[in-house]
């Protein structure tokens, strides 16, 4: 099969491909804007920062998302993978939708909120075609979770367009709360199961492997299906509560997830952090709604340290896994890994505690985050264009 069909037969090579491209394409590109006082923005219809925050959501994070659906979900249902055809084409509208808004103001607002609309529903579509072959409750509600990604993206639009007043900033809340969720949720499955697959190829006694008592779990799952809803009804007094006992959950179990024991083996302390950093940053969102920090540094360090450090710790295993190598981080990405938790931690003390080098650490943040791209792309680009390994 020819690299560039091979790219289009499973959804994490394309898509996982795509997003490190883009990741690493918009964070050059605003950090470049950054340092020159927003040139390069002028065009745009909306508030440069209104457009940085949506398109690392719902461009970057949408990306990750599909692929991840698209590799994921024939695996929970023994269905077959989305054909060569319906990958290239949700991908094209994926990447329609990121040039609509790219800043050069080419594309009138309203054009651009009925192509940027278009991908999450036909990736939504084949999904649930794909669980209703096999329904369980526990996947059959992530479905709720790709809605609350269209709706988002559309109370942002719909401001951008003029349709409303002042929707975006609920829209932009609720597509970060809703990949936070999904961190929270899927979290829960792998990182334990992960960690406690380890502990038993050395033989560690069960008595050791990770536990979380039922009630925990439960409240992490029904918090985490809130946050996004919660962003959207616009009222801050609601998630800030929300936020707090989410995090307060979520630091219970993570505490019994054993996470010590997960250092030297970063495959698996990349999800132990990214969980820390969902927990820190809920508290810290909360406690902003309080008045008590800065809500802008508890909105980058879920972000960056949460989302983005997940999502490089997923896409990374589910590209070895799925070309069937083994499942140990190559050196790039166990920098990339520890770069992107870098990151979080400077964007956090640079927005709450070293402010008057606040603009450093910007540009530390945004070449850092640069940095972590391109360590994935070097070391999961020459896996996602080739063969599998073991010939399967």
């Amino acid at each position: 099969m020819p690299a560039i069909l091979r790219l289009f037969s499973e959804g994490f090579r394309i898509f996982f491909l795509a997003a490190g491209v883009f990741g690493a394409g918009i964070g050059i590109l605003w950090t470049l804007s950054l340092m020159a006082d927003g040139a390069g923005m002028d065009a745009l219809h909306m508030a440069p920062s209104q457009w940085h925050a949506h398109e690392m959501i719902f461009g970057y994070g949408a990306a990750a998302i599909g692929g991840f659906f698209l590799t994921a979900v024939p695996n929970w249902t023994g269905t077959k993978g989305a054909r060569v055809g319906y990958i290239a084409g949700v991908f094209a509208l994926w990447l329609m939708g990121r040039g609509a808004l790219w800043p050069l103001g080419l594309v009138p607002p309203m054009t651009t909120m009925i192509v940027d609309l278009l991908f999450i529903p036909v990736l939504a579509w084949k999904i649930l075609s794909q669980l209703l072959r096999r329904p369980k409750p526990q996947n059959m509600v992530l479905l709720s979770m790709l809605v609350a990604l269209w709706g988002s993206n559309l109370l942002v639009h719909l401001e951008w367009t003029g349709l409303t007043d002042d929707t975006a900033r609920q829209g932009i809340f609720g597509g970060l709360m809703t990949l936070v969720g999904l961190v929270g949720v899927l979290g829960r499955r792998v990182t334990p199961a992960f960690t406690r697959n380890a502990m038993k190829r050395v033989e560690v006694l069960e008595a050791d492997w990770p536990k979380t008592p039922n009630a925990v779990n439960k409240a992490a799952i029904v918090t985490s299906l809130a946050l996004p809803w919660a962003a959207m009804s616009g009222s801050d007094l609601v998630l800030a509560v929300l936020a707090l006992i989410a995090g307060s959950v979520h630091l219970v179990r993570l505490s019994g997830w054993r996470s010590l024991w997960t250092v030297g083996q970063p495959i698996l302390w990349s999800l132990h952090i990214s969980m820390a950093f969902l927990a820190l940053g809920l508290i810290l969102w909360g406690l902003a709604g309080f008045g008590v920090g800065q809500d802008l540094a508890a909105i980058h360090v879920l972000g960056i340290g949460c989302v983005g450090g997940m999502t490089l710790a997923v896409m990374s295993r589910a590209v070895l896994g799925h070309t069937g190598r083994a499942l140990i981080a190559p050196a790039p990405m166990v920098w990339a890994y520890a770069a992107m938790a870098c990151v979080a931690l400077i964007r956090w003390v640079g927005q709450s505690i070293l402010l008057a080098v606040y603009d450093v650490t910007l540009m530390m943040s945004g070449g850092l985050w640069v940095a972590a791209m391109v360590l994935f792309l070097i070391a999961m680009y020459p896996m996602v264009i080739a063969p599998r390994v073991d010939g399967r």
